[in-house]
C-alpha cells in the first residue's frame, strides 16, 4: 500500500458525517451543493477517509454489486493536500479493502485529464460505455 503523507491518517470505514463531507466537497469541487450523504454511506461497500489533525482532507467511496464488482466513486482530496500522494494512498487503501471484502474487480470512470492519476493508482484502460439518464 502507498503510505500517506506525513501527519495524515488513512482509515477504512472510520466515522464520518455529512457536514464533514460537504465541507470537503465545497473546498474541493467548485459549485458543490450541500448533499445528504446518508443514502450514499448507507449503500457503500466501504469508504476510506484521510485526516490531518482530525480534519477531513480526503475521501473515497466504494460501491459494490454484492459480488465480484466494486466501483470507485468520489475520490476527493482537499486542495491544500493535493500532489503529495494522498489520492493514490486513498485509492490503493480502497482497492485493498475491497479485495478483502470479496471484490475481484475495481471499476472507475474518469475524465481524460485524470488518466495519469488513475494509472499511478494501478488502473489500466478498458473500453466502457456511459449512458446519460438526464436530470
Amino acid at each position: 500500500m502507498t503510505p500517506a503523507p506525513d501527519g495524515i491518517s488513512v482509515l477504512v470505514d472510520a466515522e464520518l458525517t455529512g457536514p464533514e463531507l460537504n465541507g470537503l466537497f465545497h473546498a474541493s469541487w467548485p459549485g458543490h451543493r450541500d448533499t445528504d450523504f446518508a443514502p450514499v454511506l448507507a449503500r457503500r461497500l466501504l469508504h476510506v477517509t484521510a485526516r490531518r489533525d482530525g480534519r477531513l482532507v480526503g475521501y473515497v467511496n466504494v460501491a459494490g454489486d454484492g459480488g465480484a464488482h466494486a466501483f470507485l466513486l468520489d475520490t476527493t482530496v482537499h486542495p491544500d493536500e493535493r500532489r503529495k500522494g494522498l489520492g493514490v494512498a486513498l485509492v490503493r487503501a480502497a482497492a485493498e479493502a475491497a479485495r478483502e471484502r470479496g471484490a475481484h474487480w475495481l471499476h472507475v470512470d474518469f475524465e481524460p485529464h485524470l488518466t495519469g492519476f488513475h494509472e499511478r493508482c494501478g488502473f489500466r484502460p478498458t473500453a466502457a460505455g456511459l449512458m446519460a439518464l438526464g436530470r
